[in-house]
């Protein structure tokens, strides 16, 4: 089993940034797949960003505004947001999956947190 805690999340003007972290701890060896995922009610949970041996995936909405990093010493991913929209207000969920050439998907995830939420004001 794999425990994900995540943290970051708030309340935050449109312009401003903010960072997610995601702790990951128990069998953290099975842990290569990280991402996030995001959610508003009564849509889809849609992937952000991914990273993995092979690279990182980010969805074409926050290409270069969010990035995702990790810190395999402290088995945390980061999810750093810049330039927020009131569009990405939503609650964050941090996941490790299987890997997938668009980075994962929610049908690959094995573990999820119990997410964050990111409010974005106008």
């Amino acid at each position: 089993q794999v425990q994900l805690v995540e943290s970051g999340g708030g309340l935050v003007q449109a312009g401003g940034s903010l960072r997610l972290s995601c702790a990951a701890s128990g069998r953290t060896v099975s842990v290569t797949n990280m991402g996030w995922f995001r959610q508003v009610p009564g849509k889809e949970r849609d992937l952000v960003a991914a990273i993995s041996w092979s690279g990182n995936y980010y969805a074409d909405s926050v290409k270069g505004r969010f990035t995702i990093s990790r810190d395999n010493e402290k088995n945390t991913v980061y999810l750093q947001m810049n330039s927020l929209k009131p569009e990405d207000t939503a609650v964050y969920y941090c996941a490790v999956g299987v890997p997938t050439p668009q980075g994962m998907t929610k049908e690959g995830v094995l573990y999820w947190g119990i997410g964050t939420l990111v409010t974005v004001s106008s």
